[in-house]
């Protein structure tokens, strides 16, 4: 099965502040790990909101540009797992 993991932006990610150096070695180590075991098949940071647009359908799509003012509600970046089942992406 595939899953989505969303990293969930805050306001730094939002300001454009990349995380430190620390938890950048530590995602890259997690990122290696994955691949090796074959699960990792994507993942990317995103830009932030100020960047994006959002896009909602109906009778026509209506375009709207960021930024968007709920970082609660904004993904910063996102991985694709391959794995056989929910219990094994969590562990």
């Amino acid at each position: 099965m595939r899953v989505l993991v969303l990293v969930k932006a805050s306001a730094g990610s939002e300001a454009g502040v990349m995380p430190s150096h620390e938890l950048l070695t530590e995602m890259g180590k997690f990122n290696e790990e994955l691949v090796k075991a074959g699960v990792m098949l994507g993942g990317e940071g995103l830009h932030p909101s100020s960047k994006a647009k959002r896009v909602r359908f109906g009778d026509r799509p209506i375009v709207t540009d960021g930024p968007f003012a709920e970082t609660k509600e904004l993904v910063a970046g996102f991985w694709i797992w391959q794995v056989r089942s929910i219990d094994e992406a969590v562990e």
